[in-house]
């Protein structure tokens, strides 16, 4: 994987609450990262983005799959993929994938359970 690259914020979003941080290309006359002063900040560019075998891709180098129950898990192959339990799944369900998961061997990215 690349190494990892910067925050592309919008210029000035601290000083103006109305601001919000994304990204807005700076179109001022006086604007220093429209000028491109390096200690403004990152100008975003494609050279930044990810090959196309990354992209999409969680920082282990393995995709990630959304799971919403135990049965989710059944086609599911251990150290090819990582899952995701749903935000959206209650504490009981959620307990019965996480054990699922680490019987089957799959790694949880968001577990409850210590």
């Amino acid at each position: 994987m690349k190494r990892k690259k910067p925050k592309f914020e919008r210029y000035g979003w601290r000083r103006k609450k109305k601001l919000s941080k994304s990204w807005r290309k700076p179109k001022g006359l006086d604007n220093k990262l429209r000028e491109h002063i390096a200690a403004k900040g990152a100008w975003v560019k494609v050279g930044y983005r990810r090959r196309r075998e990354e992209r999409g891709l969680h920082p282990s180098g393995v995709p990630e799959v959304l799971v919403y129950n135990p049965d989710d898990l059944v086609e599911l192959t251990p150290g090819e993929v990582a899952v995701r339990i749903a935000s959206g799944v209650g504490s009981r369900k959620r307990e019965q994938i996480e054990l699922k998961a680490a019987a089957m061997g799959l790694k949880v990215l968001n577990p409850k359970m210590m």
